[in-house]
């Protein structure tokens, strides 16, 4: 087995051309589990952790945007400047694991292992989020959406490395919760983020552990819109609250398996729903 350690991009990039089956490696808390388990097979490597310019993150406040880069550990996210621009992914970061896999884990990593169980993942669906991928010939920028393409595939060509997140801010309440078979450093069995765009007058929620892939809950979010006014700031009434949850559960898609029933799954989520809009609506 060979380990390749780049310093930069470009030198990462060119090791991945010339070791086109190289496994990349971030944090290696999804990657590990799998060689633990005797799931992958381990031959050459391309180790991110020294190159710096995955590790940075910026904010554009004139465009409104802020780029992540794929190495930034979830530790960083759960307090500080990034938490206050995305509370949901602040929440979303502090349930990854223990406080060692969160000095590991990044969101490249979530994205490259691209499970429907990703903790950040349906963060991301929610706020729309665009992958920015890198080869040594070209750059690409993926809406989220289309860059997950099913269960632990994702739109990666075989020459292409994460490179960065970029995400738009938003005016607004946005949260996440999950359902798991314990209080801490558990895989999620269903979970769900709820973004609500005061702005634009609109919402998105995305789940995740209830399909192949994250579920964008479009009907539901359409609905919504058209009873509740997110501007007015008037009380919500438990029985919207209520319906759109019913309605999520709706649009979920999971099955069974060993951690859980597509019966529980189903009706989790629509709790989860239920509570992120009525935690929403109360700010």
């Amino acid at each position: 087995m060979s380990i390749h350690l780049p310093q930069t991009l470009n030198e990462a990039l060119h090791m991945l051309q010339v070791v086109p089956h190289a496994q990349i490696l971030a944090g290696g808390t999804d990657f590990m589990v799998e060689v633990n388990f005797n799931k992958h097979g381990v031959h050459d490597v391309i180790a991110l952790r020294h190159v710096d310019e995955l590790k940075k993150w910026s904010h554009d406040t004139v465009a409104g945007v802020v780029t992540i880069g794929a190495a930034v550990p979830y530790a960083d996210m759960e307090h500080g400047e990034l938490a206050q621009l995305f509370p949901a992914l602040a929440e979303a970061a502090r349930t990854v694991g223990s406080p060692q896999i969160r000095a590991a884990g990044t969101l490249g990593g979530n994205l490259g292992t691209c499970s429907p169980a990703g903790d950040a993942l349906p963060v991301l669906f929610a706020l729309n989020a665009v992958i920015n991928v890198a080869s040594t010939h070209a750059t690409r920028s993926i809406p989220v959406a289309d860059f997950m393409r099913g269960p632990k595939r994702n739109d990666l060509a075989q020459d292409e490395l994460i490179v960065s997140v970029t995400i738009k801010t938003v005016a607004g309440w946005q949260g996440y919760a999950k359902v798991g078979t314990r209080n801490a450093m558990v895989i999620s069995v269903a979970s769900a983020s709820l973004v609500l765009d005061h702005v634009n007058n609109s919402s998105r929620i995305a789940l995740g552990s209830v399909g192949p892939t994250i579920i964008r809950c479009i009907q539901a979010e359409q609905w919504l819109q058209g009873v509740y006014d997110f501007t007015s700031h008037q009380a919500l009434d438990d029985s919207i609250a209520t319906e759109f949850g019913q309605r999520v559960s709706q649009e979920s898609r999971p099955i069974d398996d060993h951690r859980s029933t597509a019966l529980y799954r189903r009706h989790a989520v629509g709790v989860l729903a239920k509570r992120l809009l009525q935690r929403g609506s109360a700010q």
